[in-house]
């Protein structure tokens, strides 16, 4: 995310300067604001119409056919296994119910929808997809009685709903939303609902499968998948900043830990493998990748968010599994194959990805050699605290508190460092505190969320974006600002004044400054595995797509 060049805000290292700025209301800047998807033409917040072209390239890989799998003892992954019969009556699209006529159903904030071209429904937030099939099919003749005038919709305003299109391929996405979301911040939910499914699928597969036969059921290869695109959008409405930040969330953790458990995924290597993720509770302790597979191409935090997502399946929930996994920023074309193991009967997860089919029993050496050197560092316990140490009921809330900051008055924010050194390297990454009262009660957190959401909108807004806002709210006191160095969003007590909080952001950019090397990844490690024993594997990565053009 890149900000208007604002020479005059202070860095956290200098954040004394902040004392002598004066708060606009408004403040308009001439700087740009977020840099939309390549996928997606525009980020407007008005309805706009244009041209879509589809891309469908049908030479490429559909997902691995059984005869492909490794033939090794353990079990492959089975999406089947997500459905979770203590989840949510009321939440995923497995459920009985949905007619739009049903009271509880048309209460829902926000719903969303996938289907493909023909009509068929594929997924629905809310209910079952079987009862939703007239609404879905009026949604297909609205997108095809558009485009056969040439042009593409993309957003209807009626009244207090916003209906939002995205056509990728052959899938429509659409999201109906009565919340204070922009067009443009429900457009990201759905391009990352659509990078779930292909994260499973593969875009070429999808395309090809289509291609053949156009009414497709798509269900038959998502079975149980439904239960990883619920848990996306519930991340998204308990902990909206990994998305409306485009950057993860790291565990705080003390900078000499990091490096040392960076050193051991350096060290602990196998054939074929691209990429080592660690992470606890949702949230990246570390990751290091390989030279010669993603130095040219950064990974993306979508990518490794949706990883996160995925991993947090109850079928990853103990043991270990082996499955292949698309990541759609890096090739959206081709597959990895993942290894999952929770070590240790701990929260904390190893992720680890390979281009190599038969390398299960590789990783898990490289598993065994990880396990044993966090044992010796002492890690397994002080990410299990990290771990358990918010009451929060997100498996994803972080782990501190907003009162170590040390700055009255503030109750929560959001930040996120632009001026991370080595930006080739380095992933885009936020922080926040845990959420505490008045934010206890799912109400008052969805309020804030919808507060975040606002500011972002306008300090990002495609007609006249903004660098600063100060905003008095009935609860409380917001104060947005975007520059070169950071994105800061802070929502601060109804009774502080402009001047008041001019100080407490100042001690929070101090503090953020002091406390950085724990919260964030300064310098991400990286490694260059040994070859692979046999040409195999290297046919077999081409021909999953991931050296496509090497």
């Amino acid at each position: 995310m890149e900000a208007g060049g604002d020479t005059a805000a202070p860095a956290p290292g200098d954040a004394e300067d902040l004392e002598d700025t004066r708060f606009p209301s408004e403040e308009a800047a001439g700087g740009g604001g977020v840099h939309g998807d390549p996928t997606d033409s525009g980020d407007g917040g008005q309805e706009e119409t244009g041209s879509e072209t589809k891309d469908q390239p049908p030479t490429l890989p559909s997902p691995l056919p059984q005869s492909e799998s490794p033939s090794c003892t353990y079990g492959l992954w089975d999406p089947a296994s997500e459905n979770n019969p203590m989840g949510d009556p009321e939440s995923g699209s497995g459920v009985q119910g949905g007619d739009p006529s049903d009271e509880d159903w048309r209460s829902k904030r926000k719903h969303v929808f996938v289907l493909s071209e023909a009509g068929k429904p594929i997924y629905s937030r809310y209910g079952s997809v079987e009862a939703l099939s007239t609404t879905m099919g009026v949604m297909t003749a609205l997108v095809s009685f558009v485009q056969s005038a040439g042009d593409a919709i993309r957003a209807i305003y009626a009244e207090d709903h916003k209906l939002v299109f995205l056509q990728q391929g052959p899938l429509l996405l659409v999201a109906v939303s009565r919340t204070p979301q922009s067009a443009a911040q429900l457009r990201g939910e759905l391009l990352a609902v659509h990078a779930q499914i292909v994260s499973t699928l593969t875009r070429a597969s999808v395309a090809r499968i289509f291609a053949r036969k156009q009414n497709y059921d798509l269900r038959r290869l998502l079975a149980g998948s439904e239960r990883t695109l619920d848990r996306l959008l519930d991340s998204v409405e308990r902990d909206p900043g990994a998305l409306l930040l485009g950057a993860v969330r790291c565990v705080p953790l003390a900078r000499p830990l990091r490096e040392a458990l960076g050193a051991l995924l350096r060290r602990c290597t196998a054939p074929g493998l691209a990429l080592s993720v660690l992470a606890v509770g949702g949230q990246l302790v570390t990751a290091a990748q390989e030279r010669t597979v993603l130095a040219e191409c950064r990974l993306d935090p979508a990518d490794l968010q949706l990883l996160l997502n995925w991993v947090g399946a109850p079928a990853f929930a103990a043991g270990e599994a082996w499955a292949p996994v698309c990541l759609p920023r890096f090739n959206p074309d081709g597959f990895f194959y993942a290894y999952v193991a929770r070590l240790d009967a701990m929260p904390v997860c190893l992720l680890l990805l390979g281009t190599d089919p038969e390398a299960f029993h590789d990783m898990a050496t490289c598993r065994r050699l990880v396990e044993f050197g966090m044992h010796t560092l002492g890690a397994m316990r002080t990410l299990g605290e990290a771990a358990s140490f918010s009451n929060a009921p997100s498996a994803s809330a972080p782990s501190y508190s907003v009162q170590a900051v040390g700055a009255p008055g503030l109750r929560h924010f959001l930040y996120k460092p632009l001026d991370i050194p080595d930006q080739h390297r380095q992933l885009p990454q936020f922080t926040s505190p845990e959420l505490e009262a008045p934010y206890s009660s799912e109400e008052e957190r969805q309020r804030l969320s919808d507060l975040y959401h606002r500011l972002h909108a306008r300090l990002h807004s495609t007609s006249r974006p903004l660098r600063l806002i100060y905003h008095v709210a009935e609860k409380e006191t917001l104060l947005a600002w975007v520059t070169s160095k950071f994105e800061l969003y802070t929502c601060l007590s109804p009774l502080v004044t402009k001047a008041g909080a001019i100080l407490v952001v100042t001690k929070l950019l101090r503090w953020v400054k002091k406390e950085e090397d724990r919260l964030f990844i300064r310098y991400p490690p990286k490694y260059s595995t040994p070859p692979a024993p046999s040409s195999a594997s290297t046919d077999q990565a081409s021909h999953n797509g991931l050296f496509t053009g090497s």
